[in-house]
């Protein structure tokens, strides 16, 4: 039997005001979901994030954490409700949720096949779709997060990139639907190193023409600014960061 949706409440002060702007992050307790939500925090932000792990014990302050799978309708529904109840309102979602499986064609299952699509590019659908009503009362914002894999991929990575593919379109599907009450875009990072204590190889980071690989909080600025009234003009769209690697031709020896 499934285990029951839980949300963990990490206040020192009161809840936000309804005035606050708030943000759903999905798969906010780590990688670029967490710096995601770190900087939201810094800059004013109310913050909740939905991950099948909740925070550990060093994660942010004045966080609504809530424990749910992004595949599944009815942790969707419960996500968006608390974090509404908790804030008064929603003004942006994040959907950073994604999981890969590295497995050749013929050995991929069916099963893993679904899993990655549910996870990658239904939980953007379910949690848009659920998130919308909201978001057209506050004129709010989502940023999707697909993948340079969208446009280029290694061996046996079928379902992440055809997932990632996916969620462009959809970015774009939305934006258009969604419109003008709502802005959509989507981010397709590279490169992105999530372990702070990873070491890369001269040839790793000569690989970027920026000179390194990139880190989560490259993203999460690149998050911050499409969520901002700066970018009020720009719905739709998928901006690719990685370091400009995709654009560096590379030539066998």
């Amino acid at each position: 039997m499934k285990e029951p949706f839980s949300f963990l409440h990490r206040f020192r002060k009161a809840p936000a005001s309804p005035t606050k702007r708030t943000v759903l992050i999905t798969g906010g307790a780590r990688g670029i979901g967490r710096a995601t939500a770190e900087l939201l925090l810094k800059e004013g932000w109310s913050v909740a994030i939905i991950d099948p792990q909740l925070p550990d014990a060093d994660a942010p302050d004045q966080l609504l954490s809530l424990q749910g799978d992004v595949g599944s309708e009815s942790d969707v529904e419960r996500a968006i409700r608390e974090t509404v109840e908790a804030f008064g309102q929603l003004d942006a979602l994040v959907n950073n949720a994604g999981i890969g499986i590295t497995r050749s064609l013929e050995e991929l299952t069916l099963e893993e096949w679904n899993r990655v699509i549910c996870t990658n590019l239904t939980g953007t659908f379910l949690c848009a779709k659920h998130a919308a009503p909201h978001l057209r009362k506050t004129g709010g914002s989502i940023v999707n997060i697909s993948s340079t894999r969208a446009r280029q991929s290694e061996p046996d990575t079928v379902a992440y990139s055809a997932s990632k593919g996916g969620i462009g379109a959809l970015t774009h599907s939305l934006a258009v639907s969604l419109g003008p009450e709502v802005r959509v875009n989507c981010i397709s990072p590279g490169w992105i190193e999530t372990d702070p204590l990873a070491v890369h190889s001269e040839a790793d980071d000569a690989q970027h023409p920026c000179g390194r690989a990139g880190t989560p909080a490259d993203i999460a600025a690149m998050i911050s600014y499409l969520l901002s009234e700066q970018s009020g003009f720009i719905t739709g769209q998928d901006f690719v960061i990685d370091g400009g690697m995709t654009k560096k031709m590379i030539y066998a020896e």
